[in-house]
C-alpha cells in the first residue's frame, strides 16, 4: 500500500495537465469570444455572490466541470442559487458555454439561458482562494484527473492542501461532493480524507450510499464513458463540520 504523506497547503501548484485540445468549431469560438467575457469570474478581488449575481444567495463551486453537464443541470435545478465553475480545458469551457447559452437543456431540449452561472477558464484554486471563508453551500469535485503514477501524487486534487482550502470555504453544514471511477484515486482519497475528520463528516451509512448516484446528481459524459468501459463509479458526500 502506498502511504500518502501529508500535503503542505502552502505548496498548492497547478494540478491539471493540458489546457486545449482539438480546434473549436465556429459556434464554440463565438461563445468563447462573446458569452464568456460577460459571465467570467473577475480576474481579481473578492469573489462573492453579491459581486457575481447582484444579490446574496447560496453559492456553489465546481472544480473542473469538464463539459459542464453537471454544472448546468444543478444551475437549472436551483435557479435561486449561484454557481461558479472553473475549468482549465478550453474545449470544456466551450461546451459549458453552450449549456449556459440555452443550446442544451437537461433533457436535450432548447431552453432559456442560465443567468445564475459564472465561469472561470483557468485554475480553480486561484478563484477559491478569493472566495471569503465560510461562503460556499456546495463544492463539487467530480471525476478529477487521477494522476495515477506514484510520482504524481502531489498533483492530485484530493490532497491535504486543497482539502484544507475546501473546508475553509464551505460554511458549516455545507456539502462537499466527490466522485470517481478510478480505483487508484479512490484508494488515495480514502487514505487522505480520514486526516480531515475534524473538518468533514462522511454522510454514508451503508455501502449503497457511495455506490449509487444520489438524487440531484446527474450523470456526466465522463461517468457515462466510464460505465461503458465497465468501470464502477463511486459517489461521496461529506458535510462540513
Amino acid at each position: 500500500m502506498t502511504v500518502v504523506p501529508p500535503h503542505d497547503p502552502t505548496t498548492l501548484n497547478r494540478l491539471y495537465g493540458r489546457s486545449k485540445g482539438k480546434p473549436l468549431r465556429p459556434f464554440q469560438q463565438g461563445l468563447v469570444e462573446q458569452l464568456l467575457p460577460r459571465i467570467a469570474v473577475p480576474d481579481d478581488g473578492a469573489v462573492t455572490a453579491t459581486r457575481l449575481f447582484g444579490h446574496d444567495c447560496p453559492l456553489h463551486f465546481e472544480v473542473g466541470f469538464g463539459g459542464g453537464e453537471h454544472l448546468a443541470y444543478r444551475a437549472d435545478l436551483l435557479p435561486d442559487h449561484g454557481f461558479i465553475g472553473a475549468e482549465p480545458f478550453l474545449n470544456g469551457v466551450a461546451q459549458a458555454l453552450a449549456h449556459v447559452d440555452g443550446v442544451i437543456g437537461r433533457h436535450g431540449e432548447r431552453r432559456a439561458p442560465l443567468g445564475n452561472v459564472r465561469i472561470h477558464h483557468g485554475d480553480a484554486l486561484e478563484v477559491l482562494r478569493r472566495i471569503p471563508d465560510g461562503s460556499l453551500s456546495f463544492l463539487y469535485l467530480l471525476h478529477p484527473d487521477p494522476w495515477p503514477k506514484a510520482r504524481h501524487i502531489k498533483r492530485r486534487m484530493m490532497n491535504d492542501g486543497p482539502l484544507q482550502l475546501f473546508a475553509a470555504k464551505l460554511k458549516p453544514g455545507g456539502e462537499f461532493r466527490f466522485g470517481t471511477d478510478h480505483p487508484v484515486y479512490l484508494r488515495h482519497a480514502l487514505m487522505v480524507m480520514p486526516r480531515h475528520a475534524d473538518r468533514f463528516e462522511w454522510l454514508a451509512q451503508t455501502p449503497r450510499d457511495f455506490q449509487v448516484r444520489p438524487g440531484g446528481w446527474p450523470e456526466t459524459r465522463y461517468e457515462a464513458k466510464a460505465r461503458a468501459k465497465g468501470h464502477e463509479v463511486w459517489y461521496f458526500r461529506y458535510r462540513r463540520k
